[in-house]
């Protein structure tokens, strides 16, 4: 996709476009969002079942598993039944059919609107100019972050670092403020990886502390890294092979030869392996990750024969001394090129960067899982400040967002809410409801792979609120009992370790009127699964209008001149696998 064909896609999915897709979810959440808002724990207190449901558990678990089985997104196949809307009764407002739903799912998810560009078209647009590995300084190597983070931050990383990099350099721009920066991969890899100043701003001083520490230990490796390609040059023209080169270079390491750094430091050897396997907590020292490291060693930083200065003529003294120096020199300036600068800050739409950045130039705003607000901040903070050129961001904890118009009277504890963020949505006064945010955030993708819903920790959850409700007057406790379950050996176990947290009297109940409740309802389990599933069905739907309204916010804004919503992670791996993307119009944008 040309960026010819990036104007046509902004021009096919214009204000008037998006807006029809919001309205197209909205008709059908209005009427499905009736099971997205129902909360699992009162699931038998409430007779959630009967209440909603006009079918059988079989039924619906069956055409769940239907529906999973086949590929792609299902056609619309015209209006509804008369006697039926998405699948429930008009009159009962009960669900009668489930195929329906599950189709209707489907065709409002982003996927089924087909409202989403992939990130290989974005990243086509942005690459006619480019290399097409992206736009690395000529001196500075790729990264293998697979050696420092667990595979599903590597692969949102590197994802979305290419991204945030395309867009740096198509508005012509040096720093990238990445919010929520937390321990700071992204910001860690932007600046490695493609010479970005990055400024990490997270409300967390002890992630702010652990990204700066991150970093300092990445940082000792930068050089090494930098200088990749002048290995492969070097053991291209070697007489020995690369593994040979490789063996000698392992050799002289473990003979008891030190890593020397450009700027003079020395390291033993087995303190090069313990800092790379200590740059995160998760990550492991393996053979493969120690063989990574040594393969990308340049040989002129390797000392792999220990001379005595002593031995040493003054003519080679003065050569080396000279070395060092020239290396020290283009070390600092290296240095200076590539910054993490992790800051600790809570940010909303009104902070001032300036005051946190003295030194602020035009720059990319991008946010990576920011939770709850954060996400919808981070883009009124884009459309504010005329210094941010464009942003990225991936929105994540869905349930953490506040609401203006909550029909619960939940007021928004801040001045501006996070939902709805269009004009368009506020307009119409929209809400979604807490537990409907919460099932949002559930993961279609994985679920429909065999990674399910862990019903029996739920299932315990809502016989509990049985036995609370039957015995106790303090049922609705708003105390969280979710870990009692990791530790019960039983059911009996798991109530009583509950009932000692909530601070209840455990003597009312002996163990065999505990064990009458399990009996009672373990039958009805599988009301409880099909319901689950069909709440998962909806949770794509229930994040598109979300991102909609997000989208639409930009659309809405006179200097905004490209706005999408872009698909940058595979699902399976991280299910928040959408992010907005915006470009200026005086920042040099795609429709410019």
């Amino acid at each position: 996709m040309n960026s010819e064909r990036l104007n046509m896609f902004a021009s096919s999915n214009s204000l008037t476009e998006i807006q029809r897709y919001i309205d197209e979810v909205r008709r059908f959440l209005s009427v499905a969002l009736s099971i997205a808002n129902a909360h699992t724990v009162e699931f038998y207190t409430h007779d959630v079942w009967q209440r909603f449901m006009a079918v059988g558990p079989g039924e619906v678990l069956s055409a769940v598993s239907a529906c999973s089985d086949r590929q792609g997104a299902a056609e619309h196949n015209g209006p509804a039944q008369t006697e039926t809307m998405f699948g429930f009764c008009r009159e009962t407002n009960r669900l009668v059919d489930t195929h329906e739903l599950l189709q209707m799912a489907k065709v409002h998810s982003l996927p089924g609107l087909e409202v989403c560009l992939s990130r290989d078209e974005l990243m086509q647009a942005f690459r006619q100019s480019r290399p097409e590995h992206g736009a690395l300084p000529a001196d500075i190597a790729e990264l293998e972050p697979d050696a420092f983070m667990k595979a599903k931050k590597s692969h949102e990383v590197q994802s979305m670092s290419e991204v945030v990099a395309c867009l740096a350099e198509h508005c012509r721009v040096k720093q990238v403020i990445d919010v929520g920066s937390g321990k700071g991969y992204l910001s860690s890899f932007l600046s490695l990886q493609y010479g970005l100043r990055v400024y990490g701003i997270d409300s967390s001083s002890t992630n702010t502390h652990g990204a700066q520490e991150r970093n300092r230990k990445l940082k000792k490796f930068s050089r090494v890294y930098q200088k990749r390609s002048k290995v492969i040059k070097a053991q291209a023209e070697a007489v020995h092979s690369p593994q040979e080169e490789l063996a000698q270079i392992k050799s002289g390491i473990n003979g008891g030869g030190d890593v020397l750094y450009g700027d003079g430091d020395k390291m033993p050897q087995e303190e090069v392996l313990t800092d790379l396997s200590e740059v995160d907590q998760h990550s492991e020292s393996t053979p493969e990750t120690e063989e990574l490291f040594l393969s990308t060693l340049s040989l002129d930083v390797i000392q792999t024969a220990r001379t005595s200065p002593s031995h040493l003529s003054a003519e080679e003294r003065e050569r080396r001394k000279r070395e060092n120096l020239e290396r020290k020199q283009r070390n600092r300036s290296e240095s200076s090129n590539v910054v993490f600068s992790p800051l600790t800050s809570y940010i909303t739409a009104e902070t001032e960067l300036r005051e946190l950045i003295s030194e602020l130039e035009d720059a990319v705003m991008v946010g990576l899982h920011t939770c709850g607000d954060l996400a919808p901040s981070t883009l009124r903070m884009f459309v504010a400040k005329r210094e941010l050129a464009a942003v990225c961001s991936v929105g994540c904890c869905y349930h953490l967002l506040s609401e203006e118009f909550d029909s619960a009277g939940q007021e928004c504890l801040q001045s501006v809410c996070g939902f709805p963020l269009s004009q368009y949505l506020r307009s119409q006064s929209w809400f979604c409801g807490r537990n409907a945010r919460m099932s949002a955030c559930l993961a279609l993708e994985r679920v429909s792979h065999g990674k399910g819903i862990q019903m029996e920790s739920l299932f315990y959850r809502a016989v509990l609120h049985v036995i609370l409700r039957d015995h106790y007057d303090s049922y609705k406790s708003e105390k969280r009992v979710g870990n009692v379950y990791s530790k019960a050996k039983s059911f009996v176990d798991y109530v009583r370790r509950a009932l000692r947290k909530l601070e209840l009297d455990e003597s009312k109940l002996s163990d065999s009127e505990i064990q009458d409740y399990y009996d009672t309802y373990r039958p009805r389990i599988d009301e409880m699964h099909a319901f689950n599933m069909l709440k998962v069905t909806l949770a794509p739907c229930i994040e598109g209008l979300i991102l909609l309204d997000r989208l639409c916010y930009l659309k809405e804004q006179e200097d905004v001149s490209f706005s999408a919503l872009v698909q940058l992670f595979d699902p399976l791996l991280s299910p928040r696998c959408y992010a907005v993307v915006g470009l200026k119009s005086y920042g040099n944008g795609v429709t410019s």
